[in-house]
């Protein structure tokens, strides 16, 4: 369901995000080599789920084996029942959505390279036109995340950032359908498959319960 929802969402930003000097695609994967991953923090401190790129769906470093995720909700009653669903009731508004203006966190320590905003949102169901606002972050291991589709950011370019700090919240803007944030990872002009720390996002859940 959530790749029909979600296509491809930042293939257009080549010509934006990639002027902080990233190539502008990807180099042609070397098939025998085994897929470098990249373990991120939780983008939200609630329920997700992510809808992966695969290989060859967009060619560009900030889209190549990157995720597609949205706050999902729908369990009742402490869990007695319900179940998981992405919108409340028809998902025509973005305020039906679980995830729109979820706090986004910061997926890893680092730097911010670059910011874009994109004003314009929109309607769920209907694309909109690109680049999406979004977020370029360093790590000192050279590793450079994409964070897209944020609204309200509150961080710029130069800002020194921690993982789990508040970059801010879900949006739907730029090339989307849906309120979700986009997260791709790379190192050189490497892609890297993206994982999220369970142990941390045990953390955040249990805070979360416990009312902090």
């Amino acid at each position: 369901m959530l790749r029909r929802l979600l296509p491809s969402s930042l293939f257009v930003l080549a010509t934006t995000a990639y002027a902080v000097d990233v190539p502008p695609a990807a180099p042609p994967p070397d098939t025998a080599a085994p897929i470098e991953a990249v373990v991120l923090h939780p983008l939200f401190d609630v329920d997700f789920m992510c809808s992966e790129h695969y290989q060859g769906q967009v060619p560009y470093l900030g889209d190549a084996l990157g995720s597609d995720c949205m706050v999902v909700g729908g369990i009742e009653g402490g869990g007695e029942s319900g179940y998981t669903r992405p919108f409340r009731t028809d998902g025509k508004s973005n305020e039906d959505w679980y995830g729109w203006r979820t706090p986004v966190l910061s997926p890893l320590a680092g730097t911010v390279d670059r910011v874009n905003v994109n004003a314009v949102v929109n309607v769920p169901g209907q694309l909109g036109k690109p680049p999406a606002s979004f977020i370029l972050l360093s790590a000192a291991d050279g590793t450079r995340v994409m964070v897209a589709h944020v609204d309200d950011i509150l961080v710029e370019a130069g800002d020194t950032v921690q993982a789990g700090q508040p970059l801010g919240v879900v949006g739907n803007n730029g090339f989307a359908r849906a309120p979700h944030i986009h997260v791709g990872a790379w190192r050189g002009e490497t892609p890297l498959q993206v994982r999220f720390d369970l142990r941390a996002m045990g953390a955040l859940r249990k805070k979360g319960d416990a009312g902090e």
